[in-house]
Protein backbone atom coordinates (compact mmCIF):
# COMPACT_ATOMS: atom_id res chain seq x y z
CA UNK A 1 0.00 0.00 0.00
CA UNK A 2 1.42 3.39 -0.92
CA UNK A 3 1.45 6.27 1.52
CA UNK A 4 -1.46 7.91 -0.31
CA UNK A 5 -3.44 4.66 -0.16
CA UNK A 6 -2.76 4.34 3.58
CA UNK A 7 -3.89 7.91 4.24
CA UNK A 8 -7.03 7.56 2.13
CA UNK A 9 -7.88 4.26 3.82
CA UNK A 10 -7.30 5.81 7.24
CA UNK A 11 -9.59 8.79 6.65
CA UNK A 12 -12.24 6.70 4.90
CA UNK A 13 -13.65 5.70 8.28
CA UNK A 14 -15.92 8.21 10.08
CA UNK A 15 -14.52 7.32 13.52
CA UNK A 16 -10.98 8.01 12.38
CA UNK A 17 -12.09 11.28 10.75
CA UNK A 18 -13.69 12.27 14.06
CA UNK A 19 -10.40 11.58 15.85
CA UNK A 20 -8.46 13.63 13.27
CA UNK A 21 -11.02 16.45 13.58
CA UNK A 22 -10.65 16.48 17.35
CA UNK A 23 -6.86 16.55 17.10
CA UNK A 24 -7.02 19.73 15.00
CA UNK A 25 -7.86 21.43 18.30
CA UNK A 26 -4.58 20.23 19.83
CA UNK A 27 -3.03 17.19 21.49
CA UNK A 28 -5.32 14.86 23.42
CA UNK A 29 -5.07 11.83 25.65
CA UNK A 30 -6.36 8.57 24.24
CA UNK A 31 -9.01 8.42 26.96
CA UNK A 32 -10.24 11.92 26.04
CA UNK A 33 -10.52 10.93 22.38
CA UNK A 34 -12.41 7.78 23.30
CA UNK A 35 -14.88 9.43 25.70
CA UNK A 36 -17.40 10.79 23.13
CA UNK A 37 -17.19 7.75 20.85
CA UNK A 38 -19.78 4.96 21.13
CA UNK A 39 -17.22 2.13 21.39
CA UNK A 40 -14.76 0.55 23.74
CA UNK A 41 -11.34 1.98 24.48
CA UNK A 42 -9.84 -1.08 22.76
CA UNK A 43 -11.78 -0.32 19.56
CA UNK A 44 -10.67 3.32 19.64
CA UNK A 45 -7.07 2.17 20.11
CA UNK A 46 -7.34 0.09 16.93
CA UNK A 47 -8.51 3.15 15.01
CA UNK A 48 -5.64 5.17 16.45
CA UNK A 49 -3.14 2.53 15.33
CA UNK A 50 -4.46 2.84 11.75
CA UNK A 51 -3.99 6.62 11.92
CA UNK A 52 -0.48 6.13 13.32
CA UNK A 53 0.40 3.67 10.54
CA UNK A 54 -0.74 6.22 7.95
CA UNK A 55 1.47 8.84 9.60
CA UNK A 56 -1.45 11.07 10.58
CA UNK A 57 -1.07 10.74 14.34
CA UNK A 58 1.95 10.72 16.61
CA UNK A 59 1.92 9.31 20.13
CA UNK A 60 3.97 10.39 23.11
CA UNK A 61 3.89 9.24 26.70
CA UNK A 62 3.54 11.57 29.62
CA UNK A 63 3.79 9.36 32.64
CA UNK A 64 1.07 6.74 32.27
CA UNK A 65 -0.87 8.79 29.73
CA UNK A 66 -0.60 8.40 25.98
CA UNK A 67 -0.98 11.77 24.25
CA UNK A 68 -1.75 11.99 20.56
CA UNK A 69 -0.85 14.82 18.22
CA UNK A 70 -2.05 15.36 14.67
CA UNK A 71 0.59 15.19 11.95
CA UNK A 72 -1.32 16.62 9.00
CA UNK A 73 1.48 16.55 6.39
CA UNK A 74 0.22 13.30 4.77
CA UNK A 75 -3.12 15.04 4.11
CA UNK A 76 -1.26 17.42 1.80
CA UNK A 77 -0.59 14.46 -0.53
CA UNK A 78 -4.33 13.79 -0.61
CA UNK A 79 -5.02 17.43 -1.44
CA UNK A 80 -2.41 17.39 -4.21
CA UNK A 81 -3.90 14.23 -5.69
CA UNK A 82 -7.49 15.51 -5.48
CA UNK A 83 -6.65 18.94 -6.88
CA UNK A 84 -5.68 17.34 -10.20
CA UNK A 85 -9.39 16.71 -10.74
CA UNK A 86 -10.43 20.31 -10.15
CA UNK A 87 -9.68 21.24 -13.76
CA UNK A 88 -11.75 18.27 -14.95
CA UNK A 89 -14.80 19.37 -12.93
CA UNK A 90 -14.36 23.02 -13.86
CA UNK A 91 -14.47 22.13 -17.56
CA UNK A 92 -17.56 19.99 -17.08
CA UNK A 93 -19.35 22.70 -15.12
CA UNK A 94 -18.39 25.30 -17.74
CA UNK A 95 -19.90 23.09 -20.45
CA UNK A 96 -23.07 22.62 -18.40
CA UNK A 97 -23.36 26.36 -17.89
CA UNK A 98 -22.89 26.96 -21.63
CA UNK A 99 -25.57 24.36 -22.39
CA UNK A 100 -28.14 26.11 -20.20
CA UNK A 101 -27.25 29.55 -21.56
CA UNK A 102 -27.69 28.25 -25.11
CA UNK A 103 -30.99 26.59 -24.15
CA UNK A 104 -32.28 29.89 -22.66
CA UNK A 105 -31.35 31.77 -25.83
CA UNK A 106 -33.35 29.30 -27.94
CA UNK A 107 -36.43 29.55 -25.73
Amino acid sequence: MTDLDAVLAAVADPTRRAIVDRLTEGPARVTDLAAPLPMTLAAVSKHIRVLESAGLVRRSRQGREHVLTLHAAPLRDVMTWASRYEQYWTKRLDRLEAFFKDKRKRS
